[in-house]
């Protein structure tokens, strides 16, 4: 078996006209990275933890090179896709259709992507603009087999968080999805979409004028290049993108069984804010919702000033400040201004959940009172807490 092997003429050659002006050199890393996400499926972590060891230039050479029985099951997952055509057409069809290559350590690369850790994606590919990543952003998902009034509610919730300066956020589907995208882009905001299969083509077909006005106004994001044609899986794996990305998730409309409960699923463990909007009792459209706020201790989410409550961009609410004031100084206690602490670990020492936890990071995020650094950690920021460094 030869080694893969990068060489960086060529891998700037074929890197032209991909990459971001601000995005300089690395041509050679960034067309690795490209190579991989030809290789592999959304979110694998065998992929993931190589790359993480060895750099994803090192990896190719490991992955493609004899030893390493602990590959072998991995290698008959990538090595059929090894093929210089393939990765050709993927970089071709980004060029014609004015898709952007974005990687790790880019100006543009969402740094909230990178709490998926392993199963975090090797790269994006992008049509539109940036994320602005200080802005708080709230994903709003839902059924697509949706009714008027879940579609009433999104359509509500996202022009007025537009509005606000919030990003919204969804994966540009019939139903709950496409609400809120067009009710962001009424506002004239931006809004972005995570898709399950290459951003160059338009799924569903009929949002292919929706898709690109977004990404005439905001972005169209996908962790699989070019070509690649959604499935089940992929729908699955893109969810945890929409999770990740957010500060908040919530869920305006779901069957018992949606997928939407996935998303939920990955804010949960990440600990992002999650809100659910409620239904009536009667409707079978509203059930996965209820059972977010009976399972998941999802927020009851009645309006926009609900969600920014959520993300710590609005003022105190009806259920006063105080209480969570209190809340975030058992917080700021179990952090250090030298030692990052994950979210897990400042819940287990301030005696919250991760889902509270999470949320309060956020808020005191945004206030400039916490930091959290590129492996997802977190430290006191040392100034307007009125507490002296541990």
């Amino acid at each position: 078996m030869t080694p893969y092997e990068v060489d960086e003429i060529e891998a700037a050659r074929a890197l032209r006209g991909l990459r971001d002006d601000d995005d300089h050199g690395g041509a050679v890393e960034a067309f690795a990275r490209a190579v991989w996400s030809v290789l592999t499926e959304p979110g694998d972590g065998v992929a993931g933890k190589l790359i993480a060891e060895h750099g994803p230039v090192r990896a190719l050479s490991v992955a493609t090179s004899a030893g390493r029985e602990d590959l072998g099951a991995a290698r008959a997952r990538w090595l059929p896709r090894l093929h210089p055509d393939a990765i050709a057409a993927a970089l071709d069809a980004a060029r014609r259709s004015g898709t952007s290559l974005v990687v790790p350590g880019d100006a543009s690369w969402p740094a909230r992507l990178d709490d998926l850790g392993e199963h975090a994606p090797v790269v994006l590919w992008r049509r539109g603009a940036a994320i602005e990543d200080d802005s708080p952003t709230v994903a709003l998902v839902g059924a697509r087999a949706s009714t008027a009034y879940g579609e009433g509610v999104a359509a509500d919730l996202a022009a007025d968080l537009t509005a606000a300066g919030v990003i919204v956020v969804s994966g540009a589907a019939y139903g709950i999805d496409g609400a809120a995208h067009r009710a962001a882009l009424s506002t004239g905001g931006p809004t972005v979409a995570f898709l399950a299969g290459g951003v160059d083509r338009a799924y569903p077909r009929g949002h292919e004028g929706l898709l690109a006005r977004i990404a005439g106004a905001g972005a169209v994001w996908s962790e699989t290049p070019c070509g690649t044609t959604p499935t089940k899986w992929r729908f699955l794996a893109r969810n945890r993108l929409i999770a990740a990305v957010a500060d908040a998730v919530v869920v305006v409309e779901a069957g018992w069984r949606s997928g939407s409960l996935n998303t939920a699923a990955h804010a949960a463990s990440l600990g992002r804010a999650l809100g659910a909007v409620p239904g009536p009792v009667t409707s079978a459209a509203s059930a996965g919702c209820h059972r977010i706020l009976r399972e998941y201790g999802g927020v009851c989410v009645t309006g926009a000033a609900d969600v920014l409550e959520m993300v710590g961009a609005g003022g105190p609410g009806e259920h006063g400040a105080t209480d969570r004031t209190d809340d975030t100084t058992r917080l700021l206690d179990a952090l250090s201004a030298r030692s990052g602490r994950s979210t897990r670990e400042v819940a287990r020492r301030s005696g919250m959940s991760s889902e509270e936890a999470g949320v309060l990071l956020g808020f005191a995020e945004l206030e400039g009172r916490v930091v959290r650094d590129s492996e997802g950690l977190w430290t006191s920021a040392g100034r307007g807490d009125g507490r002296s460094p541990r």
